[in-house]
């Protein structure tokens, strides 16, 4: 079996598009939430994502932002202006569709949620220490997240703790208790523009992270069109 794992479209249907394509044909479809939010193409994502089988979806801190279920004032100036763009934008459907994103899915035995099982839609899971003390908020043997744009394979077992992300584009068996990140499609944040996305293949237990290049030069069009920030298409060139 094979699973698109994605998550943080962000908005931008040129690398979500490119995902799609580039993953090929795949069983399932499960995102780790922030669909809208920083990108020009909040109803285009969320019209594209419905069509999708076999789809499961959890919400992200952006996606509950749109929805006023979390104070602007925690976010940023530029993220804040973009939350504002959103609300304006999106359509009754796309506001609809939101509200009907849980925030915490189990799946036989994997967690899947944006931030954390600790805090579904906020917590950060950055690095080792953060990841160890999580382990404990979830029973199955595997938890995925998203939010931090920053591929990660975290493991409970390390002798030696990682100073960082362990990011491995090779084929991964998972074989204890984990957490694992795909990154972000739309706005990656660790220094490499490509889309970033993984394939899970549940019955073998393996997970391997993927990238893939996309139009940025066309999102950064629709970006300054739109009005949104300039500095959330100037980002998207670099990786950050």
């Amino acid at each position: 079996m094979r699973i698109l794992v994605f998550s943080d479209i962000h908005s931008n249907l040129s690398a979500f598009e490119a995902v799609l394509s580039a993953a090929g044909n795949v069983d399932a479809y499960w995102c780790l939430g922030d669909i809208v939010g920083y990108g020009p193409d909040a109803n285009e994502c969320i019209a594209r994502i419905r069509e999708l089988p076999n789809l499961v979806c959890v919400r992200g801190n952006h996606d509950a932002a749109t929805l006023g279920e979390v104070d602007q004032q925690t976010f940023n100036h530029e993220a804040s202006l973009a939350i504002t763009w959103t609300k304006r934008n999106l359509k009754t459907e796309g506001i609809e569709y939101l509200l009907t994103l849980p925030e915490k899915l189990v799946i036989n035995d994997i967690t899947i949620v944006h931030g954390s099982p600790h805090n579904p839609v906020w917590d950060y899971v950055m690095d080792y220490m953060t990841a160890s003390r999580m382990f404990q908020f979830y029973d199955t043997r595997i938890c995925l997240v998203g939010h931090t744009h920053v591929p990660a394979i975290w493991k409970e077992s390390e002798s030696v703790p990682p100073k960082g992300p362990v990011i491995d584009f090779h084929k991964t068996k998972i074989l204890t208790k984990t957490i694992l990140n795909p990154g972000s499609v739309g706005q990656p944040r660790d220094h490499d523009p490509r889309a970033s996305y993984a394939i899970f293949d549940p019955d073998e237990s393996t997970w391997e992270l993927r990238r893939t290049i996309y139009d940025i030069e066309s999102v950064q069009s629709r970006i300054k069109k739109s009005g949104l920030p300039w500095r959330h298409a100037m980002r998207l060139a670099e990786g950050w």
